[in-house]
Parts: C-alpha cells; structure tokens; sequence
C-alpha cells in the first residue's frame, strides 16, 4: 500500500493517546507508516504455511524509557509487537534488534507453546541514524509473549 494512502487512512499511525505518553517519556526516535515485513513458517492450531511472506503497517517508537513497535491493517487501531522497557531484564522467547535498517523481531515459537512448531520473524524497515543508535541503552533485547501474540502476527483468531 502507498505510504500516502496509508497516511491519509491513517493506517500505521500511532493512537495520539499513545503518542501523549510516548512523548511524556522523552521520543529519540519516532517512524510511523512503515513498512513491516512479516515471515512465517511452520505450524500452529488454525494454520499451516511453508515460506509464508505478508506486507503491514505499522510505527516504531524509541524513547529514553522503552522500545514499542505497533502493527496496524485497519485505521487507529494498532496492535503491539514490542513494548519493552530498556532497563527490564532481557531474556526470552522474543529476540529484537536494532540496526541501522530497522527493527528485526524473531520469535521461538515453540518455546511459546508447545503445539507450535516453525519459525516467526517480522522486520521494520525504517533507517536508523547512527546517531540515534548511539543514544539506545541497547541494541538487543529479550522478552516472553503470550501465545496469543503469535496467533495475532500471523492472522489466527486467538480462542483461549
């Protein structure tokens, strides 16, 4: 989808109730309507695919506190993929790294759950100047997620 029809339906926007706290925090940087590139392959209860390759929306969001990164396909409505604090412990079913091409996210997801085999990753494409990177506590970090944020990222309603 064009960037600029993607500003205009707002799609890949953040909520301004989040903007109001992320500003509160301190933005180092903020990219919103990006492209995000999610691949998957394996399996989970409602689906089965082998090199799956779909294209999203969505914002990343550095600020002195955390990292957030939100995946929208519908406008002002975005959910997150990342929502991690820089000084928690860094350790999970989650890997992120920051690089000067963006935000890569890889989840092992049979670490999730059990019933789930395969491999998740999703990549924001959103150049990072140096100096930003520069001002990041951390350039790798961890975090566990729930099993219902695999079913969200690859497009399984998620019944507990």
């Amino acid at each position: 989808m064009a960037v600029f029809l993607r500003k205009l339906l707002r799609i890949g926007g953040l909520p301004e109730e989040l903007r109001a706290q992320l500003e509160a925090e301190g933005i180092i940087y903020l990219a919103e309507y990006l492209p995000v590139t999610r691949r998957f392959s394996g399996k989970i209860p409602g689906k089965r695919a082998k090199g799956d390759v779909s294209s999203y929306v969505g914002s990343l969001v550095l600020t002195n506190q955390r990292i957030l990164g939100t995946l929208s396909s519908v406008p002002k409505l975005a959910g997150r993929t990342i929502d991690q604090r820089w000084d928690t412990a860094q350790s999970g079913t989650v890997t992120a790294d920051i690089t000067e091409a963006g935000l890569h996210l890889e989840v092992n997801i049979s670490a999730v759950d059990p019933r789930f085999e395969g491999q998740l990753s999703l990549q924001y494409k959103s150049p990072i100047p140096p100096d930003v990177l520069a001002r990041v506590p951390r350039r790798s970090l961890g975090f566990d997620v729930p099993p219902e944020y695999v079913f969200r990222a690859v497009g399984v309603p998620y019944h507990p």
